[in-house]
């Protein structure tokens, strides 16, 4: 169960890097609804960066723009593993084990717009786990992630926004198909995914809608050679899974915004082939509530926090988090 759960988190924390997408023609609108004067053109562009902030990727970039994210993350797992294990003579015994999985993940994200309608993304994931029921912990680079977002039609006033993307995992952490599970924790998932999707918003000042459908396929890991529960495990099919969000960001001023979504992925179920056999997994399905503030720091700087929280057995207990641009001198263009 905690193999497929730590997959099930991988594919969740892709699916949910992947945010919604604004109009760029949400600065006028908002001056228009909010009767503001001639001179508040820098309120006004203060409120879209908000809105941005709070719920990331509203719009794309310009052609030749560059930007560096710096983000942080926070989650608590609870669990009782359950594994069946051989003992002789096909003999098998069930072994239940809790534990408690904190993991803090330090993240930079670069984002690149190749045009004015593509953008291209990487994440770069640095991951510490800690097991405090079985007192393990790991120190590793996470699964890094590479992405474009590509917007096919013009904004239009009064119009929803169509983001189309795609995300491509790269098994660059720990994977749990490599280490002892006794004594290591894992921060990858071990395999290839590849992602589509479609984002979806619409401004109805002072708030934004957004929305977003999303499918992941996990490649199989073959040539594994691990022992679990007694058996030779040599091949896993993960199986794809499918992701759902919805939410709405509102502008309580032009430097404070508030955000709420919610995310559901379903896991189909995943396969283990042994050396004696195959066994199917079950299923699962996560969804999580999140929340999220937008606050302006300064005139160059925009701080989101967020918090969320787990709503079905197969989601993490608790969500932290908080996101803020970072200025490196020669990053940004002139």
């Amino acid at each position: 169960m905690r193999v497929v759960k730590g997959i099930w988190l991988a594919t969740l924390m892709w699916a949910g890097s992947t945010a919604v997408n604004a109009e760029q023609a949400s600065v006028e609108q908002a001056r228009d609804a909010l009767s503001k004067q001639e001179d508040d053109a820098d309120s006004a562009k203060a409120l879209e960066e908000v809105f941005q902030a709070a719920e990331k990727s509203y719009t794309l970039l310009k052609q030749g723009e560059r930007t560096l994210t710096y983000g942080f993350d926070y989650s608590l797992v609870r669990d009782t593993v359950i594994e069946t294990v051989r003992t002789g003579n096909n003999v098998f015994s069930v072994v239940g084990q809790s534990e408690a999985q904190h993991t803090f993940t330090n993240s930079f994200t670069f984002d690149y717009g190749v045009w004015d309608n593509l953008t291209f993304s990487m994440r770069l994931p640095m991951v510490a786990k800690y097991d405090t029921e079985r007192e393990l912990d790991t120190y590793s680079l996470g699964d890094i992630s590479a992405s474009l977002r590509w917007q096919p039609w013009n904004a239009a006033r009064g119009k929803p926004v169509t983001t189309l993307y795609a995300t491509l995992g790269l098994p660059t952490g720990n994977s749990p198909y490599d280490i002892n599970s006794q004594t290591d924790l894992a921060t990858g998932s071990g395999s290839y995914s590849l992602g589509v999707g479609a984002n979806v918003s619409y401004l109805i000042d002072p708030v934004v809608l957004f929305g977003s459908l999303g499918y992941t396929y996990n490649m199989p890991i073959k040539d594994i050679g691990q022992v679990r529960g007694g058996r030779l495990l040599e091949e896993v099919d993960p199986g794809s899974s499918f992701s759902l969000s919805m939410g709405f960001a509102y502008a309580l001023s032009y430097d404070v915004s508030l955000a709420t979504s919610y995310q559901m992925s379903h896991s189909l179920k995943p396969t283990f082939s042994f050396a004696d056999g195959e066994l199917e997994g079950r299923g699962q399905t996560s969804a999580v509530m999140n929340f999220s503030l937008g606050l302006r720091t300064s005139p160059e700087r925009i701080v989101n926090v967020n918090a969320g929280f787990g709503m079905t057995e197969d989601s993490p207990d608790v969500l932290l988090g908080f996101s803020m641009p970072l200025d490196i001198k020669g990053l940004k263009t002139q």
